[in-house]
């Protein structure tokens, strides 16, 4: 039987995790990394870092590996991006990552909204590279045109997990409409960084994955993430594998041969997990 991965947690970060959280509270925003149960949470706000989740915290769409909650949301609040720019002051974000629930219900899918919590941050922190992690937006072109105008360094949108398991985890989405996302990003400016990734251990095999690398290196994303799918709650879809470090190392190899330029692969790796740290390793290849 495999044995579930376990986060170790480092009881010296405390004072700088409750720093971040009294942040995050007194201006009354949300990150992914609480609504979503991430095994990072502990070690992220112990770094004084946290993935905003902006639009508040009911999502239109209900994919079965997460917790966010699904339903009707409220209206988005015109002071969030202002607020949130303001986070980041507080905490001295050098790197910041802004996501969102998916908001079919509103006519622009919520794209304004992340072009008004770009120019906040510029504004007040014209130092801090901006990384936003995105839904498709119905893969309209007009609004992924918006959000590549507002020039934020970085734009990720996650594929999740193989083509054949969308049916089943990602109903209200498509598989190749996620791809034409990021195609379109490189499309409209070829020198903004592109991101995704993937989780293992939903039903996948390492073919399967091997055929994403592939998806993924001929639509020129230069970031892509492979990381161990840990179900955050009982009500979320079933692990099916716990996948092992040698399995993760063979997709770094692969992806050296395909020459990408930055893949990481491990058990606990996310999209935004070091997401800094990631980004100069990224820049730092690009250089070499």
């Amino acid at each position: 039987m495999a044995v579930k991965a376990v986060k170790r947690i480092d009881l010296s970060l405390a004072p700088l995790v409750e720093n971040t959280r009294r942040v995050i509270k007194g201006l009354k925003l949300h990150t992914i990394c609480d609504s979503g149960n991430c095994p990072n949470m502990h070690e992220c706000y112990g770094s004084s870092t946290a993935t905003f989740m902006i639009m508040g915290n009911v999502c239109t769409r209900d994919c079965r590996f997460c917790s966010v909650k699904n339903g009707k949301p409220q209206e988005p609040d015109k002071t969030e991006p202002g607020r949130v720019a303001e986070a980041v002051v507080k905490l001295n974000l050098k790197h910041v990552v802004i996501t969102s629930v998916t908001r079919d219900d509103q006519d622009d899918k919520g794209v304004f909204n992340f072009v008004e919590t770009i120019r906040e941050i510029r504004k007040r922190s014209p130092g801090t590279v901006i990384e936003v992690l995105v839904p498709d937006f119905g893969g309209i072109e007009e609004l992924i045109e918006t959000l590549v105008r507002a020039r934020p360094d970085i734009i990720g949108h996650n594929l999740e997990t193989i083509a054949r398991l969308y049916y089943l985890l990602k109903p209200d989405s498509s598989y190749f409409r996620s791809l034409s996302v990021l195609h379109m990003v490189k499309e409209f400016n070829p020198d903004i960084c592109t991101k995704s990734g993937i989780m293992v251990g939903l039903g996948e095999n390492e073919d399967d994955v091997i055929e994403v690398m592939r998806d993924i290196k001929e639509i020129k994303c230069d970031i892509f993430t492979i990381g161990q799918y840990l179900r955050p709650t009982g009500e979320q879809f079933e692990v099916k594998r716990h996948v092992d470090e040698d399995e993760f190392q063979r997709y770094e190899v692969v992806a050296g041969s395909m020459k990408y330029a930055y893949v990481i692969a491990g058990t606990f790796v996310r999209s935004s997990y070091r997401a800094g740290e990631y980004y100069q390793k990224y820049q730092e290849s690009r250089k070499g």
